[in-house]
């Protein structure tokens, strides 16, 4: 997926959850991407915020460690 369309639709998500306290909303985010983004897109955003993750909201890096730590434990 083109990466400004991935941060569009990350950020997207964040807005959502962002009326929600900011643990819930976190947890909220690492659940949408996981359920609902398949494993090529999941990859693509995992490696994005490696690399700084510009652009994206507050929000979604620290649900994508979430979805880091969920990924590397289902690797196991």
């Amino acid at each position: 997926m083109n990466p400004e369309l991935m941060v569009h639709k990350a950020n997207q998500i964040a807005l959502y959850f962002a009326s929600f306290p900011p643990e819930e909303g976190i947890a909220g985010i690492a659940d949408h991407l996981q359920k609902f983004w398949e494993p090529r897109m999941r990859r693509q955003i995992l490696a994005y915020v490696a690399n700084g993750g510009s652009g994206l909201h507050e929000l979604v890096p620290p649900a994508v460690e979430i979805l880091r730590e969920s990924e590397s434990a289902r690797a196991s």
